[in-house]
């Protein structure tokens, strides 16, 4: 059911409690960069795009809460750590790390969350935004705090709107763009073609060009991942034949991102899909200032790994377990191959 400004209940202890979480995160965070890291309170402030005052605030908090010994703790510590790292290791700005599930549970849900919460500060009035497709994404709407925004234009960045999916390209875009009280602005085409020449007429004949020009000037994107197994969101969904996702394998697929099947370095693999899939160009959404991908679980991470290598995210969101592998050192070998 589509969310709206006017269903959205009033603030709750959940939602309270939500605030507190990140709350403590800023102040975890600003502690690990000024103890652990020895950085100045000016270069805090700007890393976390705060006053130079909110910097000394919560350091005297982290203090005061005895989270600040020799070391940094409280229960958020590791997991800044582990977003320190990933900031290192992968160029990011940011990295936001969420608590891992219990034993076999799917990380998604607590994912979609930290991207509700992440969205709901990030997005602007203004802003051209470029959204993917996805469950993990799907779900973070109820996470995402509704306002009314000025010259807010959203852009699905992948077609899908003429096929009757669970997981429709399209909604994820125009339901979001009614969070913001945004435009949304849709690739009416399926998601992947039967030629490069039926892309090339849609563009060209159907009135998709004016999309795919405004997605040529993207302020902010929002990207999920897709893995290779069966269970996939892709596969399950219809939009990719089982044929075609074992020759997707052999050619050495480790998962997509917009349908882009990526070999685990991050490159696109040499299959006929890539030539006919209806999206934004790639070299579009790397130009955005600022990339978010988001997405997590243990089918996830090789893609994950090739993702941040084929659009080179300036923010990462993903679960612990998740991070830990990226930072792994099979992940490292990985890197040097």
């Amino acid at each position: 059911m589509p969310v709206t400004r006017t269903a959205r209940p009033a603030a709750s202890e959940p939602a309270a409690a939500e605030s507190g979480s990140r709350s403590e995160r800023l102040r975890v965070r600003a502690a690990w960069m000024y103890y652990v890291e020895e950085m100045t309170q000016n270069d805090i402030a700007a890393a976390l795009g705060i006053g130079r005052v909110s910097v000394v605030r919560l350091l005297a908090e982290a203090r005061a809460r005895a989270e600040v010994r020799i070391s940094v703790t409280g229960p958020l510590a590791e997991l800044v750590g582990i977003e320190r790292e990933l900031e290192r290791r992968h160029g990011l700005q940011r990295a936001i790390v969420v608590p891992a599930p219990g034993s076999g549970e799917d990380p998604a849900p607590v994912i979609s969350a930290a991207i509700g919460a992440y969205l709901s500060e990030a997005v602007r009035s203004g802003m051209t935004v470029g959204l993917g497709w996805g469950r993990t994404l799907l779900d973070s709407l109820p996470f995402i705090e509704a306002r009314a925004l000025d010259d807010l234009r959203v852009v699905s960045l992948l077609g899908g709107i003429a096929e009757a999916h669970r997981f429709n390209p399209a909604e994820f875009a125009w339901r979001f763009a009614q969070i913001f009280n945004g435009d949304a602005f849709l690739l009416a085409a399926p998601a992947i073609v039967d030629s490069v020449e039926t892309k090339r007429a849609l563009v060209e004949r159907c009135g998709l060009k004016p999309v795919l020009d405004m997605a040529e000037a993207l302020d902010l994107v929002v990207l999920s991942v897709g893995g290779i197994a069966a269970n996939a969101t892709t596969y399950r969904t219809g939009f990719i034949a089982e044929d075609d996702r074992h020759s997707l394998e052999r050619a050495g697929a480790v998962g997509d991102l917009l349908f882009h099947f990526m070999d685990r370095r991050g490159a696109l693999i040499d299959h006929p899909i890539n030539s006919r899939i209806m999206s934004a160009d790639i070299a579009a959404i790397r130009r955005a200032p600022t990339r978010v991908v988001a997405s997590g679980g243990p089918e996830k991470v090789a893609v994950l790994r090739a993702a941040i290598r084929f659009v080179q995210p300036t923010v990462l969101i993903t679960d612990e377990r998740s991070a830990t592998h990226l930072l792994s050192d099979e992940a490292t070998a990985d890197d040097r191959d």
